[in-house]
């Protein structure tokens, strides 16, 4: 069926997407303390080195508590899907490895996790019930609503009994628990996915195993300055900590399929790639290849580096693409063979323009609207799947950019659509505002303001903007204006 050029999809999905660290604390009871990221931005001496914020999480925007708030919210604005995540360290704050579980590693790899209803019950007995029944009220009011429930299954935060990173940074890697480093990480990973499943698939409609996971990597072993833990700057533990994470979405794949009808996905950070000049063409690639693709590869193609592993292969039944911005490269003479160029893409300076006359947000990242569309469709041609954006969105307090934002890059979808990309829905970034890691509060993303003394929501305008076109499935004739990029050439910045 051919679609008018502003016209969605009938069954399309319009929602939104939260993580749990990032959104659930706020209100004295709902605090989290099991996780290497509440010791992370808690620990004075990152404050003390500006690695962190300094705001904590605790005074978060309230969602564990104030769920039915939000849900209502979204129902207003239009939303009939959300990504929604569970914590890791709030189901099993304490260690789950008395568990037994027979596993094979073979070649350093672990290509078998074998967890059945005698371990889930077990599990059951170590569980953190009240947490566990916590998160089934929040997923029953938003199933009530009639609505669709992707269920994220991995955010980043790590139980503090497998990952202690502030030791791991002090002892340079040789003294743990080290997270994704360790083998033992993915057994454990593979046992809390299949208790998950086993208590929540009645509620589910799509999983998700991880989001995310290159970021995980690249910013806690490479780009260690974002204030990401363990900020040890090794690309060997990177590559380490990324053949784990392989494996991991692979095994807990497994299980899911043993345990769920529903379709099982990956969230992923995605950009789209271009070179500066003709001659960093090949830089780009290797940069793609390096930040993007080499984990997706694994786990459809079965190949790391042109090793074959079967036990990888297609295991991917759909992909989350998280898109914010795009990544001019240059060659470089580093171990990465690629560095990114300044002013553009997520390296321009906050409130500034890009070397192209484009807006940059209070983070410093270029609106480039139009590279989802180069990223869907390449994806498309790579993959073969069905994909949902399952983030997009722009650090914007004042809501000046964030109505344009919004418009662009949903046509830029449906451009996407038209040539053929199997996309099946647009989560913002994100209803509310939230706890942006090593950012804090200075960052805010939401289609709603967030008081974070009083926790009360305002619908800024853009929500508004969001609300006609999910609530019709069209991007509106008044909006036709917003859809093309913004370009301010008269302003363009002289670099040398």
């Amino acid at each position: 069926m051919q679609y008018m050029y502003t016209q969605f999809p009938k069954d399309f999905l319009f929602g939104f997407s939260m993580s749990s660290f990032q959104f659930e604390m706020g209100i004295p009871g709902s605090e989290d303390t099991a996780s290497d990221w509440w010791v992370w931005t808690h620990s004075h001496e990152n404050i003390t080195a500006e690695l962190v914020s300094g705001d904590l999480p605790e005074n978060g925007p309230g969602y564990w508590n104030l769920y039915s708030i939000d849900h209502t919210i979204a129902d207003r604005l239009g939303m009939n899907a959300a990504r929604l995540c569970v914590e890791w360290s709030r189901i099993f704050p304490k260690p789950t490895t008395e568990v037994k579980v027979d596993y094979e590693i073979r070649d350093n790899a672990v290509v078998h996790v074998d967890v059945r209803e005698v371990h889930l019950k077990k599990l059951d007995e170590l569980a953190n019930k009240a947490a566990v029944e916590h998160y089934r009220e929040i997923f029953c009011d938003w199933k009530k609503r009639g609505k669709i429930l992707i269920l994220n299954l991995y955010h980043w935060p790590l139980p503090l009994w497998l990952h202690d990173p502030l030791r791991a940074r002090a002892s340079g890697l040789k003294e743990g628990p080290l997270g994704w480093l360790e083998k033992r990480t993915v057994i454990e990973f593979v046992k809390y996915v299949a208790y998950v499943v086993w208590k929540f698939d009645d509620l589910v409609d799509m999983w998700s195993t991880m989001n995310e996971p290159n970021a995980l990597y690249m910013m806690g072993y490479v780009f260690v300055k974002r204030g990401f833990p363990p900020g040890v700057l090794s690309l060997d533990a990177a590559r380490k900590a990324m053949l784990n994470l392989i494996d991991a979405h692979a095994r807990a794949y497994d299980v899911i399929k043993e345990l769920s009808k529903k379709p099982v996905g990956i969230i992923y950070a995605f950009t789209w790639v271009e070179p500066l000049k003709e001659e960093d063409k090949e830089a780009a690639e290797s940069a793609k290849l390096d930040y993007m693709y080499r984990f997706i590869d694994a786990i459809t193609k079965g190949y790391i580096d042109g090793v074959r592993r079967d036990d990888l292969r297609n295991h991917l039944d759909w992909l989350g693409v998280n898109y914010y911005t795009r990544l001019v490269v240059t060659r470089s003479k580093d171990l990465l063979l690629w560095r990114p160029v300044k002013n553009y893409g997520f390296h321009c300076n906050p409130n500034s323009l890009s070397i192209d006359g484009r807006p940059a947000s209070d983070f410093g990242w270029e609106v480039y609207p139009e590279g989802l569309k180069y990223l869907l469709l390449e994806l498309k041609h790579r993959y073969g799947v069905p994909m949902i954006v399952t983030e997009n969105g722009i650090a914007d307090k004042l809501d000046i950019l964030r109505p344009r934002y919004i418009v662009s890059h949903l046509a830029q979808v449906i451009e996407a659509i038209k040539k053929g990309a199997d996309v099946r829905g647009y989560l913002h970034w994100s209803l509310i505002d939230n706890y942006e890691w090593a950012q804090g509060f200075k960052m805010r993303f939401g289609l709603c303001y967030v008081d974070y003394e009083t926790k009360k929501r305002y619908l800024r305008p853009s929500a508004l903007v969001f609300r006609e076109i999910a609530t019709s499935k069209s991007i509106p004739e008044d909006f036709e204006y917003m859809k093309e990029p913004i370009k301010l050439r008269e302003f363009r910045i002289d670099v040398d």
